[in-house]
C-alpha cells in the first residue's frame, strides 16, 4: 500500500523593521494609557464606595481600598420606593427604547422610498427639529395638554420620534441594494411585509446602535420625572436617587452647621457621607447600562459606520 506524499507548509519569516516595532510599541503605550483614562475614573469611584467613608470624604483614597466595608450599597438599597422606582425605570428604558428603534427604523425606510408623498419635505420637517426647540414652557403646557402629567407614558411618546436616530436609519437602509425591495413587490409583498421581513433582518446593526443611543438617554434621564411627575409610583430611579443625595447632602450641612448637634453628629460619624453616597449611587445607576454594551457590541461599529457614512 503506498503512502501519499505529504506536502509540507514552509513558514514564511516577514522580517519586521526597528520603525515597525517602535511604532506598535508607542501604540501599544498610547492605548494602554487611553485604557487607563477611560477606565480609572469608574475604579476610583467604585473602591471609594467600599473604603472607609471618613477617609474617602478627605480624599485619601486614590489606588486601593482602605478598610473595606459595604455599608453604602445597604443604606442605598434602603431608600423608601427603591424598588418602584427602579421597576419604572427598566419599564421606560425597556419600553422605550423598543418604541424608538421601531419608529426610527420605519421612518428611516420610508424616507426612501420614492413613492411616499413629499418625502423630502417631511424628512426635512423631522431633521429641522433637530435645530430648533421651542423651550420648556411651551413643553411643559404640550404635556400637559396632551394628558402626559403624571403618566407612564410622558416616557414614552415624547422621545418616540428622534430624528438624529432617523437620519442614522435612513442612511444605513440607503446602503442595502434596492433589488431587494423590488423583488418583494413583484412578489406582491405590501411596505408592511417589506419592512419586517426584508428591512428589519437587514439593517440589525443599525437598530442595535440605536438601540444602545435610546436606552442609556431614556436609562438616565430625569428631568421629564421632575417637571412632569408628581406620583411617587411613577418616579425613576435616576430621580429617587437624586432626590436622596439631595437629603444626604442636607442632613451632612445641618450636622456640620449645628453646634447643639454634637450627639447626632457622633451618630453619623462612621455613617455615609455626602460624598459616599454620591459614588454610591453613581454606581447603582450606571452599573446595569455598561452592562447592555457587551451584548450590542458586535453591532455597534459596523451599525454607526454604515450609517453615518453612505455606500
Amino acid at each position: 500500500m503506498s503512502k501519499e506524499p505529504t506536502m509540507k507548509t514552509k513558514k514564511v519569516k516577514y522580517k519586521v523593521s526597528f520603525g515597525d516595532r517602535l511604532i506598535s510599541v508607542l501604540t501599544y503605550i498610547i492605548y494602554s494609557i487611553f485604557a487607563f483614562v477611560c477606565a480609572y475614573p469608574f475604579y476610583y469611584i467604585f473602591i471609594n464606595t467600599i473604603s472607609a467613608n471618613n477617609l474617602s470624604e478627605r480624599g485619601k483614597i486614590i489606588f486601593l481600598p482602605k478598610e473595606i466595608h459595604f455599608t453604602n450599597y445597604q443604606q442605598v438599597m434602603k431608600i423608601t420606593g427603591l424598588f418602584q422606582a427602579l421597576k419604572v425605570s427598566l419599564a421606560r428604558t425597556i419600553i422605550g427604547t423598543f418604541v424608538t428603534v421601531i419608529v426610527a427604523a420605519f421612518l428611516g425606510y420610508m424616507f426612501t422610498r420614492e413613492t411616499l408623498w413629499h418625502r423630502k419635505l417631511w424628512f426635512r420637517m423631522v431633521a429641522a427639529t433637530m435645530y430648533f426647540n421651542a423651550g420648556i414652557i411651551p413643553w411643559f403646557i404640550t404635556m400637559k395638554n396632551l394628558g402626559l402629567t403624571n403618566n407612564f407614558w410622558v416616557y414614552i411618546f415624547p422621545v418616540a420620534v428622534q430624528p438624529f436616530y432617523i437620519i442614522l436609519c435612513k442612511t444605513f437602509v440607503e446602503s442595502v441594494p434596492k433589488e431587494l425591495q423590488d423583488a418583494a413587490e413583484i412578489d406582491g409583498a405590501g411596505t408592511l411585509r417589506i419592512f419586517f421581513q426584508i428591512i428589519i433582518p437587514v439593517i440589525k446593526p443599525i437598530l442595535a446602535t440605536v438601540a444602545i443611543f435610546a436606552a442609556v438617554a431614556q436609562w438616565n434621564s430625569f428631568q421629564d420625572t421632575l417637571l412632569l411627575v408628581t406620583d411617587d409610583k411613577l418616579y425613576t430611579l435616576q430621580y429617587t436617587l437624586y432626590n436622596y443625595i439631595n437629603q444626604a447632602s442636607s442632613l451632612k450641612a445641618l450636622v456640620n452647621n449645628s453646634s447643639s448637634m454634637e450627639a447626632l453628629a457622633a451618630s453619623l460619624a462612621h455613617a455615609s457621607t455626602a460624598t459616599s453616597i454620591r459614588m454610591t449611587v453613581t454606581i447603582v445607576v450606571v452599573t446595569p447600562i455598561i452592562l447592555v454594551y457587551p451584548i450590542f457590541q458586535r453591532f455597534f461599529t459596523k451599525g454607526i459606520m454604515i450609517g453615518a457614512v453612505k455606500g
